[in-house]
């Protein structure tokens, strides 16, 4: 973020000092890098569906509402309780809304809660046309949202972070997207879901990688603090590696799957930064193309399963 973007504006009247956030402030508050995590389960779970024969297509757009809803408000949730916290006031990262005086944290809140409500809107739409089952998964996908950083003891800050990332972002994303695009469960939907699942782990194992000084500071137990430099390098990798090795698996089911073997181009930049030493600012870099190799994987995989 550039200097004094969407900084505090005082107003005349009865309210001083109120905080006017620019559109691009909130644009970037939502963390764009993050949102392939949630266009990649969306498509490769549609995919899934084709192959089944059947895509409700109604249902896989309101699917792709709830994602994107869940992870824009997790990703404003973790700006609200992080900034409340004083836990991101020395960041290496791009200037968080709360922490950076960007907006209030009451407005951030309010951000969180809208995009949420926006999901469970979506979600409930697709309960009401498929499984009331569906329900439990929203309140389950909000409070691991809200949690990740919220409340007393935020996971987050207990190392589970990229499991609950795993399971969220690979396992529910695509399958969940996968039964409602179709009305259908298949082993397929499961297998699939591993890679997207690790690549959405390793976009957030890079990013607390980056942060480990700071968040040890903070006194943030992240699983990359946790563990240490070391071996936080090699839990990316090997997350980036069997991802993209994963497409092997998946063609036992569709054989173009195979296609997804062509994204280890994009993954060879990353992964030799990661190995190299790559630290502080050099890691936000990595933290995009990461996110590049996420779409390049997901789409990949998606026309292969579809084929």
């Amino acid at each position: 973020m550039t200097g004094g973007l969407g900084a505090p504006v005082p107003r005349s009247g009865p309210t001083p000092g109120r905080r006017v956030t620019s559109a691009r402030s909130w644009a970037l508050g939502a963390r764009p890098r993050t949102l392939p995590a949630a266009l990649v389960p969306v498509a490769v779970g549609v995919a899934v569906a084709a192959a089944a024969g059947r895509v409700v297509w109604w249902r896989a757009v309101l699917a792709l509402v709830v994602a994107l809803s869940m992870q824009i408000g997790t990703n404003y949730a973790n700006d609200y309780s992080d900034g409340k916290r004083g836990t991101d006031e020395d960041r290496v990262g791009p200037t968080r809304l709360v922490a950076g005086g960007l907006a209030s944290a009451r407005a951030v809140r309010r951000a969180a809660l809208a995009s949420f409500g926006l999901g469970a809107a979506a979600g409930l739409v697709l309960a009401v046309a498929t499984s009331p089952w569906l329900l439990l998964v929203g309140a389950a996908s909000i409070a691991a949202g809200w949690f990740y950083t919220g409340g007393p003891r935020p996971y987050g800050y207990l190392g589970l972070g990229e499991l609950f990332v795993f399971v969220f972002f690979g396992l529910v994303a695509v399958v969940g997207t996968a039964y409602v695009s179709s009305g259908r469960v298949s082993a397929l939907a499961f297998v699939a879901a591993v890679p997207v699942g690790l690549l959405a782990v390793a976009l957030l194992v890079v990013n607390n990688l980056r942060d480990i000084p700071t968040d040890e500071l903070a006194g943030k137990r992240t699983l990359a603090v946790v563990l240490g430099p070391g071996p936080t390098r090699a839990l990316y990798v090997s997350c980036v590696v069997v991802a993209v090795l994963c497409s092997a698996a998946v063609a036992s089911w569709r054989h173009f799957a195979l296609l997804g073997l062509l994204a280890a181009a994009l993954a060879v930049s990353p992964v030799r930064r990661v190995l190299g030493g790559a630290e502080g600012r050099s890691l936000v870099e990595v933290l995009g193309k990461t996110g590049l190799l996420q779409l390049g994987f997901g789409a990949l995989l998606a026309i292969g399963i579809a084929l």
